[in-house]
């Protein structure tokens, strides 16, 4: 059996569901509490102020499109560069067993 809390909250869930919102979680940094609810607002509603933000952070978020060789440019900004490592190790016959 529910109560009048639990049914009302189903309600108003089912209401934004039917306009195309939706409830999620956000984990940020306390200081960024306004803006980010700011921004979701924003966002929620319909418009061009709405499709302008949505593409002005997509915009800023957007990585470029994917290079080849990103893992070869990493290696080769690493500290490591040059420092002559010996990666060789000896050879040894792994331990006998009994099967």
């Amino acid at each position: 059996m529910e109560n009048s809390q639990t049914r009302a909250v189903r309600n108003y869930r089912a209401r934004l569901g039917a306009l195309g919102v939706s409830r999620f979680e956000v984990l940020a940094k306390d200081a960024d509490r306004n803006l980010i609810r700011t921004v979701a607002r924003r966002l929620a509603q319909d418009g061009p102020a709405a499709e302008n933000l949505r593409a002005t952070v997509s915009a800023a978020l957007a990585d470029a499109p994917g290079k080849k060789g990103g893992i070869l440019a990493a290696l080769r900004r690493s500290p490591l560069v040059g420092a002559d490592l010996d990666l060789k190790r000896p050879r040894i016959a792994g331990r006998k067993i009994r099967i």
